[in-house]
Order: structure tokens, then C-alpha cells, then sequence
């Protein structure tokens, strides 16, 4: 009798023990289809990892700050113990507080070789480019101007103050008010070497501003103005122009037609820290590639069939 007590009671042992792990495997079974598949979790990219933790600081080119915001937000997302901060002030900007170690990123529409001369040539020597992108640059006006497109000459004379009112090029008798970039801005060097050939020098009565986003809503509320922005920037506020007859597309950057373009740079001073470079990386992911560059208006680097080098020379690819 007691025998049968015995056996009855490390049979009841043994079922409650089974139904223990039946329990906590269909605990874990539930946990699985909340958060995903374990293929899932285990085909997670790199950038994922919550391991990473500490700050990035970067400023510099307001043309490319708002893909650098995005993509930032989304690289915190799956990494919570990163922060980072996205600041502007223009492409010198960047490039000098990076060569300072002020930032942990100098963005620049221009190469720091050709923006940091003379006193700060050794200090872009030690700086480690990283080309995440291609910008456009258009000439945009006020849509009241009444022109579609401009010749390299027509711009030539309208920034350097020959032209003054759009009737001289075919558009509204209107007095024509310029909303030029800081010396320090990659987007001047950019349209002024690529577009006008040549440095311009401040008008009296043109209007400065420091940021791409203060430029467009500038444009956009002065009659009779102009001035140039990334292609990321255009919307229905302000009209782009054609450049001797050739479109401000995306296409026509790619193939080499339009010749108004940057690379856009996010540099280092040296190789960067596991966190930067983690979130540099991200940037060249298929993810970020072909989504936020596409997306917001830039071009990626790999779809480019001409290259340009430091000193403004293009060769097909």
C-alpha cells in the first residue's frame, strides 16, 4: 500500500513537472510572436544592435542636413543608447569644427582640400572623407518672376549686378532681389563653381542667409527674388530653372547632362570612433540608400555615371 502511495505521488511529480515546461515553452512561444521570429532577431542588421551607447555631434551643410536628421532619428530608433545632435551653419562650418575635434562630423557639400587652404591645409590632410550622397544645386526664383530657365551668362550678369529686373531676361518687369549663401557655404561654392564659373561678391541690397530652409521660404515670400538650393529643398514655393536649357532632375544629374552637382561629405578627423563609424555605416545600407537618400531628393553615390575630383574635373565611369 504504501508502495502505491509512493508511485502515485512521483506520478503526479512528474505531470506537474511536464506541465511546468509546456507552460513556460508556450511562454516563450508568445514572447516569439510579439517580438518577431528568431530567424528574425538572428537576420537583424548590425546597426540594430542596442549594444552601442554614448553621443555623435554633427554640423556643417544645411543642404544635406535634413537627410542626416532623418536618418539619425531612425539609427536612435534601433539603437536607444545613441544620441545624436544635427546641426547647421554651412559646410566651412562644418569642416573648421571638425578639423578642431569641436564635432564628431564635419558635413560639407564641397572636399575639405578645397575649402580648408593655405593656413588649414595640414588640418584637412588628418580629416577621413565619407561620401553618403549627390545633391543637385538649382537656381530657384520667386514663381512671379516669370522665367523657366537661365543661361549660364544670364546668371552671371544677374549676381554680379549687370541685370537688375527680370524684363532683361524674358521675364516680368520686376526689380530682382538676391538671396545669396555665406562665403562659408558649400552650396555657394558649389553653384558658384559650377554654374556662374566663377566668386561673386556680395551686392549691396542682397540678402544673406544662413540656411538652405531660411533661403527657400525667403524666396518663396519675395517677389522678384532668387537665389539656389538643393533639389532636396524644392517643392511648389519656389520655381526651379533650367540651366542653358537642361532640367534640374535627378536624371539629368546621373547621366552628367546637368553639371550643377556635389558630392555630399560627412568627414571625420581620422578614422571614427565605433559609434560614428557604426553610424556611418548605416548610411551606406541598402536601408538608407535606396530609401532616405531617394526619398528626400539626393542621389545615391553608386548611381552616378560620371565622377567629379577635387579639382572639378568629370570623367564618365
Amino acid at each position: 500500500m504504501q508502495f502505491r502511495k509512493s508511485w502515485i505521488m512521483a506520478l503526479a511529480l512528474t505531470s506537474v513537472v511536464a506541465l511546468a515546461a509546456c507552460g513556460n515553452n508556450g511562454g516563450n512561444n508568445a514572447t516569439t510572436n510579439n517580438g518577431g521570429s528568431n530567424a528574425a532577431a538572428t537576420n537583424a542588421p548590425a546597426e540594430a544592435s542596442s549594444d552601442l551607447s554614448g553621443s555623435i555631434l554633427a554640423s556643417g551643410s544645411t543642404a544635406l542636413q535634413p537627410l542626416v536628421e532623418q536618418v539619425a532619428e531612425k539609427f536612435m530608433e534601433t539603437n536607444g543608447g545613441v544620441d545624436i545632435q544635427v546641426q547647421g551653419g554651412g559646410s566651412g562650418t562644418g569642416l573648421t569644427q571638425v578639423a578642431e575635434k569641436q564635432v564628431d562630423i564635419g558635413n560639407s557639400d564641397v572636399f575639405a582640400e578645397e575649402k580648408l587652404k593655405d593656413a588649414d591645409a595640414e588640418k584637412a590632410k588628418a580629416l577621413v572623407d565619407h561620401q553618403v550622397a549627390v545633391v543637385g544645386i538649382a537656381a530657384v526664383t520667386h514663381p512671379d518672376a516669370g522665367v523657366d530657365g537661365l543661361t549660364k551668362q544670364q546668371l552671371v550678369d544677374i549676381f554680379t549686378g549687370k541685370v537688375t529686373n527680370w524684363k532683361e531676361v524674358g521675364g516680368a518687369d520686376q526689380k530682382i532681389q538676391i538671396i545669396n549663401r555665406p562665403g562659408s557655404s558649400g552650396t555657394r561654392a558649389t553653384f558658384e563653381g559650377f554654374a556662374l564659373g566663377m566668386k561673386t561678391d556680395d551686392l549691396q541690397g542682397s540678402i544673406q542667409e544662413d540656411s538652405s530652409g531660411t533661403v527657400k521660404k525667403m524666396i518663396g515670400e519675395t517677389p522678384g527674388a532668387i537665389g539656389y538650393l538643393g533639389l532636396s529643398y524644392l517643392d511648389d514655393s519656389v520655381k526651379s530653372l533650367s540651366y542653358e536649357g537642361v532640367e534640374p532632375s535627378v536624371d539629368n544629374v546621373i547621366a552628367g547632362k546637368y553639371p550643377v552637382w556635389a558630392y555630399e561629405h560627412m568627414y571625420t578627423n581620422g578614422e571614427p570612433n565605433e559609434i560614428t563609424k557604426a553610424f556611418l555605416d548605416y548610411f551606406l545600407t541598402d536601408d538608407v540608400q535606396t530609401g532616405d537618400v531617394v526619398e528626400l531628393g539626393y542621389i545615391p553615390a553608386s548611381k552616378m555615371q560620371v565622377s567629379r575630383d577635387v579639382e572639378g574635373n568629370v570623367t564618365t565611369k
